[in-house]
């Protein structure tokens, strides 16, 4: 009764941790400063992603989650322990249940490190759910039945592309690209095209602003500063949306190409199932202007975006460990 549950979607861009009970509480990026004089930790989430690309020598921003899985180990295991200890306080009578969403196609050696630092950041139990089958769950489909439901989770590192039925997995595909290969995209745009250098966060500003996966009837610009490559000093220049749906094409198209491979994959029943259906898009790239139009111009299947497309994955996570006895057989062994 005491016993707090709690659902954590690992990202490689954000941390989301949901609470059984009482929703998703908290939201931050999976990004950690670090002194470099003595090692220590600077500062974690938010804090920290507002130091990326300012920082001074003495202090080092990293992401310790790469393409969806574990970089770094020890600093990991110390945003893990930092975002539980938020949750549930300091020291709790009761350490949590935790569950943790991690990429279907990790190695068993991947997925051991995701368990032992959840265990090391004070859980009292700690089970892994792959991704797609979280975010089907959390996106309110309905997994539990015989018919083929069909989710495409575009996160920050990896898309992943999978059917589920009867509480499982049954085709999957996915490649490791996300919306920071879509940032990078843009960055080598502006790049090339206006001897312009941006930083990360400029281009996901870019992207969120004016970024479309399709052209728009009406052409949406934006200004953009940045340092002039040649001259070496600050330069102002104006972006249209045509422009970055021509830069971030390449990266779209290895997620359009992972959701066709797996369409491929799936068996005929469950395949009918989808094109009556449709397919759903969750995950931060879901929120791109016109993807769930790109999606169904290039398969022919209806696509839809989730309801809360970024909170998905937390929020399966977190529904799963509520019904673990139900789920069990689905998730993988640590």
């Amino acid at each position: 009764m005491f016993e707090r549950l709690i659902g954590i979607d690992l990202g490689t861009v954000n941390v989301l941790v949901y609470v059984s009970g009482r929703g998703i509480i908290l939201r931050e990026p999976s990004v950690v400063a670090i002194s470099t004089r003595d090692n220590k930790i600077v500062a974690v989430g938010q804090e920290a992603r507002d130091m990326l690309g300012r920082s001074p020598e003495s202090i080092e921003v990293a992401r310790p989650m790469r393409e969806g899985v574990i970089a770094d180990y020890v600093v990991t295991e110390a945003m893990l322990r930092y975002f539980i200890r938020k949750v549930i306080g300091r020291n709790p009578l009761f350490k949590p249940r935790v569950m943790i969403s991690t990429p279907k196609g990790v190695t068993s050696v991947e997925s051991r490190a995701v368990h032992d630092a959840a265990m090391q950041a004070g859980a009292k139990e700690a089970y892994l759910i792959p991704e797609p089958l979280a975010a089907a769950y959390g996106a309110g489909l309905p997994i539990g039945t015989p018919t083929g439901n069909m989710v495409v989770d575009i996160g920050g590192g990896t898309t992943e592309a999978a059917v589920v039925s009867m509480n499982d997995i049954v085709v999957w595909s996915s490649v490791r690209v996300g919306g920071i290969r879509t940032d990078e995209a843009i960055m080598g745009y502006v790049r090339k095209k206006y001897n312009l250098i941006i930083g990360e966060q400029t281009a996901e500003e870019i992207k969120i602003q004016i970024g479309s996966a399709l052209p728009l009837a009406e052409e949406l610009t934006m200004e953009v500063r940045g340092r002039d490559q040649v001259a070496g000093l600050p330069k102002t220049i104006t972006l249209s949306s045509g422009e970055i749906t021509e830069a971030i094409a390449e990266p779209l198209g290895a997620i359009t190409s992972v959701v066709k491979q797996t369409l491929e994959k799936t068996p005929p029943e469950l395949a009918a199932d989808i094109i009556d259906r449709g397919m759903v898009l969750s995950g931060g790239g879901a929120l791109l202007r016109n993807m769930d139009r790109l999606m169904t111009k290039e398969t022919g299947v209806p696509c839809f975006v989730a309801e809360h497309p970024l909170a998905c994955v937390a929020l399966g996570a977190g529904k799963a460990l509520e019904n673990y006895e139900i789920m069990r057989r689905s998730l993988p062994q640590v």
